[in-house]
């Protein structure tokens, strides 16, 4: 593999500099020899959708043995900049994906997990409350460190939201996915769901649209992070339209969203660690992470803020290195600073994914 050199400002610095990538790793020193892949321009560490289900579409998941419509979504991440996904649910086993290096980087969750008509058909585990922290483990050892619940859903019996899991089965689950050494996320929508969930010890929060000023205190004290998926929570006006059936549920699914600008900003002035994340997959195409990361910025949160929840911050987060020397060479390319117009984000020039530079 030739040796290549890129020459451009490695945010979130202000510093132009030499990057030289050999054998898919980052070097800072110079390599003899090496050819200009880019002389000006602004590097981004390789950006990452922390909320996506890969082979998810508006008619379900593919089936398993349709590799090439996997390889189609995780490709169109790729070339919008991502080079990880945290595949945040599903019931396929995209274990695979390892072996083609054209493809980024997949941290599964296994299954949701969840009751009995208390999600989405043929998209969950179904789960009893008594077995919650046994099938947490199976999840947990099925995928990547990361274990995903449904903490709320429709109750038909309630006609609104309801959570699924009583504190003492969410604790021992949680007890259970971190003594084998891995993080628990769980889908939440309302505000009744939330104090259990972050009380139990979950790592993680997705959507988040019912926090209370309570709630967010409580993040804050046991370091819960939260992915808020704000483009999908664009979507809650056609959830409560399809809900009309249920006029208490369709209410409040408008009242959420009606009050997720205010409550997400209220986390993040709170301090509360944020992530990007598309929930690509069903309503939502694969691709967006760039209008994700300016929804976040939408809500309040700087430039550089927002674009970190998508790239060093979630890296961090993550397990992953960023630019660094001898890292794996994943990073994004932009003919212009990002930090100045996020929407630069939506045209990068290249895309490096191991050393491998891709371009649209």
């Amino acid at each position: 593999m030739t040796a290549l050199r890129f020459r451009g400002v490695v945010l979130p610095g202000d510093v132009e500099t030499d990057l030289y990538v050999s054998d898919g790793r980052i070097s800072f020193e110079p390599v003899a020899g090496a050819d200009t892949a880019l002389s000006h321009g602004w590097i981004v560490p390789g950006l990452i959708d922390a909320h996506c289900h890969v082979g998810l579409d508006e008619h379900g998941f593919a089936p398993a043995d349709d590799h090439d419509a996997y390889r189609n979504h995780a490709r169109i991440d790729r070339d919008a900049g991502v080079t990880t996904l945290r595949d945040c649910g599903s019931i396929v086993d995209t274990r695979w994906m390892e072996d083609e290096p054209d493809l980024p980087e997949v941290i599964r969750a296994g299954s949701h997990i969840a009751q009995d008509k208390r999600y989405v058909k043929g998209m969950y585990v179904h789960t009893e409350p008594a077995d919650l922290a046994d099938e947490v483990e199976r999840q947990a050892l099925r995928g990547d460190g990361w274990v995903k619940l449904v903490g709320d859903w429709i109750d038909r019996g309630r006609g609104d939201l309801a959570p699924l899991w009583e504190l003492d089965e969410l604790s021992a689950a949680m007890e259970r996915a971190h003594a084998v050494g891995a993080r628990v996320t769980a889908h939440t929508f309302s505000e009744e769901a939330l104090p259990d969930l972050i009380a139990s010890g979950i790592d993680c929060i997705e959507h988040g649209t019912g926090l209370t000023d309570d709630v967010i205190a409580a993040m804050l004290e046991h370091g819960t992070a939260l992915v808020p998926t704000v483009i999908n929570i664009h979507n809650f006006p056609t959830f409560a339209a399809a809900g009309e059936k249920f006029p208490a549920y369709a209410a409040h699914m408008m009242a959420l969203f009606e009050q997720h600008p205010a409550r997400l900003r209220a986390a993040y002035e709170a301090g509360v660690a944020m992530y990007a994340g598309t929930d690509a997959g069903g309503s939502i195409r694969h691709g967006r992470i760039a209008d994700e990361v300016m929804a976040l910025a939408g809500i309040g949160l700087s430039a550089e803020d927002a674009l970190g929840a998508a790239s060093w911050r979630a890296r961090e987060w993550l397990g992953r290195d960023s630019l660094s020397e001898g890292a794996r060479a994943d990073f994004v390319c932009y003919d212009s600073n990002p930090l100045d117009d996020l929407s630069v984000l939506e045209t990068p020039s290249c895309v490096v994914l191991g050393g491998e530079v891709y371009s649209r």
